[in-house]
């Protein structure tokens, strides 16, 4: 049975039933967040079942002719550890020793987590669609032998028999480490920047220092990937670029700037979101909202009654 009021339908937040109180329910908590995640998450899955674009290439071409580091200095695990599970344990520690309630602390991990996989997301399906090769190429393709040299071949002239090892041959931008670090790191560091208030008027270096620290750590994850010649400046630029840029997308969803008086304080979503669906104007918005009744020309005016009293006289 519809549900209407005198002026039309009535809105789905004030329907009574399941579809009234799920709407009410998801406007007051962050379930549709949680939602959009598991579905981030099932996306990045399905993308590592892909393979990548093969961008075409040629033997004699130097800026993929460099070494296939075996050890790498940052491996996947590590950039894992660093840029997700530290700055994770470190607001788990923050909360249970400062206690600043439940809604702050989750709003605090559900930013780092949509940061995290929105740009895990984003970066592998990029490098799916580009294709662009690594600096190291050559040795993970292993062309055969009698191959041309100065002319472009396809990747079906490789003899490299593990698959991960060459399909990675062609997954060099953006790269990932440099946006996974950033996009981790990169939130992190608004978060404690936010909470010590850095960029309030004549803030101590100690606190700007410890607010930048992560995102030295980010650069330091980004360098290495050049010292493994696992990509290249553009890569690792560009990667750091899009980890930042989804690390403040999703630090500001839930935190107001950093140049705010209450920027350690989150949004509060109970509040910010009316029943309405919009909230009541201001003073200010009221007196903007209203007609413009352009004035009379004051010359006009004074000459409109000098006529009267002229006419008045006779």
């Amino acid at each position: 049975m519809s549900q209407s009021s005198g002026n039309g339908p009535l809105p789905v937040l004030h329907r009574v039933g399941l579809a009234g109180a799920l709407a009410r329910f998801g406007q007051r908590s962050y379930a549709a967040d949680y939602i959009a995640l598991g579905f981030l998450a099932l996306g990045w899955v399905l993308i590592q079942f892909m393979d990548p674009f093969h961008r075409m290439f040629s033997l004699d071409n130097k800026a993929i002719m460099y070494p296939f580091a075996v050890h790498e200095r940052v491996p996947v695990v590590w950039s894992i550890i660093i840029a997700g599970v530290i700055p994770f344990s470190i607001i788990l520690v923050w909360s249970a020793m400062l206690r600043p309630g439940v809604q702050k602390t989750q709003v605090t991990v559900l930013g780092l987590l949509v940061a995290l996989m929105l740009t895990s997301f984003l970066t592998d399906l990029i490098k799916n669609a580009v294709g662009r090769p690594r600096p190291d190429l050559l040795s993970r393709c292993k062309p055969a032998r009698g191959t041309s040299a100065n002319v472009l071949v396809a990747w079906t002239v490789c003899t490299e028999s593990n698959q991960q090892i060459l399909q990675e041959g062609w997954r060099s931008f953006p790269s990932g480490h440099s946006s996974f670090s950033f996009a981790g790191l990169g939130y992190f560091s608004l978060f404690i920047c936010g909470q010590m208030h850095v960029f309030r008027p004549r803030t101590d270096l100690s606190r700007c220092l410890l607010g930048l620290f992560p995102l030295l750590c980010a650069l330091m994850v980004a360098i290495s990937r050049l010292d493994d010649y696992r990509h290249d400046v553009w890569d690792v630029t560009c990667g750091g670029l899009l980890g930042m840029l989804v690390g403040w997308f999703s630090y500001r969803r839930y935190y107001p700037p950093l140049r705010s008086v209450t920027c350690d304080e989150p949004w509060n979503k109970s509040e910010s979101s009316s029943i309405e669906g919009f909230a009541r104007l201001n003073d200010e918005e009221q007196a903007l909202s209203r007609p413009f009744i352009p004035r009379g020309n004051p010359e006009e005016t004074f000459q409109l009654e000098d006529t009267m009293g002229a006419d008045s006289g006779h």
